[in-house]
């Protein structure tokens, strides 16, 4: 097994991989060089054909499910067992980078390429799959294709999400599907066995790159509350209303998330904590604001934590603020994953032992599709760095030398879960 594992790494063809991530760019390209395609937008959809026309060319049989998810398989030596899966996703932020969820997806069709033209016969089959709407930019909450494949979420209440213009992910899924189908691409259900998932994906972070690492072995994804705060005052003349008389909403509110964001402080530093919206109503000038609403973002690797956090934020939320009231509504919880020896240190023993390569641990702090497919078979994910950390911006950046290392990687890696009994 260690043979084969170093062969396949050997064998990514890194010149095609950072071809493919050239012209996969190019469907949502926009003039800042970087890409906004959106969930099951004509873009998207164009990228999900070329992927079902790339895996034909490499004899890969395609599939796809109600979520419009599209998996690639190369078969194994016993089509009996469950696959070896991998991939990510390929929609994006609208101003987003080429890389981010899209990396995943092409490393897996490289690694699949090495492990055919080696010649390299696995015991189980190898998957590669493109989630829907992981982003949730078009269609939120994101991670939609992955949540409906395990059962997370149900695909009636994800087909009823509806996008700015009013049109519903049922509506754009089916659009989608009617092309995949008229390409001949059959229809599977949810939660087909797998014995493993892998997501390689950049870091959207600093560690790897200052720790000057060319991967990392992910050890776990952080759990996220999201919730919403509503403070309600009073509306009345800002320049007549004595302190005494107000029951100023945008005051109260302001005290309350600086109560909040002391509280999420940690000597560690690995509670996050972000309020990313902030509404204020009516929204005068020269009247006092009679409500206010902003939400909290709330992350911790810890799930006791995440839910001692919680429970002082209820509490802190039940008090008077500046003589107002405040309602306090989760909008979504997902709780922390830890992932499993066997994959991680699949990926540890890969990059040691067939590459070479020092791969540091590191924990996730943004959530991906693996954090799903955790609850569905035994699941990791390999990083690699990116530019200054950064993502979700045009200037999202990695070399073709670290879109080798991740592919390489993550063949090596495949290969070996591949031999596990």
């Amino acid at each position: 097994m260690p043979d084969q594992s170093a062969r396949a790494a050997a064998a990514v063809d890194s010149r095609r991989l950072w071809e493919d991530l050239r012209n996969l760019a190019q469907l949502g390209a926009r003039a800042d060089g970087g890409v906004g395609r959106l969930a099951l937008d004509e873009n998207d959809v164009k990228a999900r054909l070329w992927l079902v026309e790339q895996g034909r060319a490499l004899g890969c049989s395609v599939r796809m499910d109600a979520a419009a998810n599209v998996f690639l398989r190369l078969p194994g030596g016993d089509e009996n067992l469950p696959p070896v899966v991998t991939g990510s996703h390929m929609d994006s932020q609208p101003a987003g980078g080429a890389y981010d969820g899209a990396y995943g997806v092409l490393a897996g069709l490289a690694a699949l390429r090495a492990v055919h033209e080696a010649r390299i016969a696995t015991r189980r089959p190898l998957e590669v799959v493109a989630w829907t709407n992981e982003e949730g930019v078009r269609f939120s909450p994101g991670t939609s294709g992955s949540a409906c494949f395990v059962g997370v979420r149900s695909l009636e209440e994800t087909r009823a999400l509806t996008d700015g213009e009013g049109i519903s992910f049922g509506e754009a899924a089916d659009a989608c599907l009617a092309r995949l189908e008229a390409q001949g691409v059959p229809t599977a259900d949810f939660a087909t066995p797998m014995s493993a998932f892998v997501e390689l994906h950049i870091e959207q972070g600093p560690v790897l790159e200052r720790a000057g690492a060319r991967a990392g072995v992910v050890t776990g994804i952080q759990g996220v509350s999201w919730f919403e705060f509503t403070v309600r005052g009073t509306a009345n003349h800002a320049g007549t209303t004595p302190r005494a008389a107000r029951r100023d909403a945008l005051e109260g509110a302001c005290a309350l998330a600086v109560a909040l964001r002391e509280q999420a402080r940690d000597d560690a530093d690995e509670t996050r904590f972000t309020i990313g919206r902030f509404r204020v109503s009516p929204d005068s000038v020269n009247t006092i604001p009679d409500e206010a609403v902003f939400t909290v973002d709330l992350r911790d690797p810890d799930q006791a934590r995440l839910d001692a956090l919680e429970a002082t934020f209820r509490d802190l939320a039940a008090g008077e603020w500046a003589g107002c009231s405040v309602e306090v509504t989760r909008l979504s919880r997902i709780d922390p994953v830890v992932f499993p020896d066997a994959v991680t240190g699949a990926v540890a023993e890969a990059a040691e032992r067939d590459l070479c390569m020092e791969a540091p641990r590191l924990m996730s702090g943004a959530f991906h599709d693996a954090i799903h497919l955790a609850r569905h078979c035994p699941t990791g994910m390999i990083f690699i760095p990116c530019k200054d950390g950064v993502s979700h911006h045009p200037a999202e950046s990695i070399t073709p030398d670290q879109a080798e290392d991740g592919a390489r990687l993550l063949a090596a890696t495949l290969v070996r879960l591949a031999e596990v009994a």
